[in-house]
């Protein structure tokens, strides 16, 4: 049989979407290396920054003399771009089981997605939409704030101390670490970010519920 470790005992799960449950990339860079080439950008140096943060934010990065009305204005169109463009939208590996396995257990989606966005990009996944959820509309500030896990975890009942996120970037890692929590690195983007714990995909995690109302996670080694 496989080994396992087990990564810690919490109550709650907070979950990033893109790069975490959905793989969106090839939208994303569609898109940002449309809007970086339109602003006299290199794409390839946009595209290092564009992961987890709301796209207002990445533009203030990459812009930062650029007036931050322009930057809503531009998001709202990046927006409406990405929500309609779903070719190569797929479901990360093992994003399907993980989110039948934590059904029943207190979790919620923390995303920088809007809700439209976050639900286009869910159901082209064919994954099931969490009925808690912190979107671009929920909160003031952008991942790598941490407003957005705090609030999934007020939503929810649950101390920060008490919750895990799943993240891929390192915008959304350093947001879960800002807000107390452990962190578990989803994909080859967070492999070098140093989270708590790293899995390649979604494959190698198993849930275990207790009669308690606590959660053990484990890793499977490969």
């Amino acid at each position: 049989m496989p080994r396992s470790e087990t990564i810690g005992v919490f109550k709650a799960l907070l979950l990033d979407m893109d790069g975490t449950l959905v793989n969106s990339d090839a939208v994303v860079e569609r898109c940002w290396r449309r809007w970086a080439l339109r602003e006299g950008l290199d794409p390839e140096a946009a595209l290092k920054v564009v992961h987890g943060r709301q796209g207002y934010a990445t533009m203030a990065v990459l812009l930062p003399d650029r007036p931050m009305e322009q930057n809503y204005a531009d998001n709202r169109a990046m927006l409406a771009e990405e929500t309609a463009d779903t070719d190569g939208v797929v479901p990360i590996a093992g994003a399907p089981a993980f989110m039948d396995a934590i059904a029943g257990l207190p979790h919620a989606l923390v995303t920088s997605a809007d809700e439209a966005l976050a639900r286009t990009r869910m159901n082209a996944s064919g994954l099931r939409m969490p009925v808690i959820r912190v979107t671009a509309e929920s909160v003031g500030a952008s991942k790598p704030d941490p407003e957005g896990f705090l609030k999934g975890a007020a939503e929810l009942g649950f101390a920060p101390a008490d919750c895990v996120v799943f993240e891929d970037s390192e915008a959304g890692i350093a947001a879960g670490r800002a807000a107390g929590m452990r962190v578990v690195g989803v994909g080859p983007r967070a492999s070098a970010l140093s989270p708590d714990a790293h899995v390649e995909d979604l494959t190698q995690l198993r849930v275990e519920a207790a009669a308690d109302g606590s959660i053990r996670l484990r890793i499977s080694a490969r």
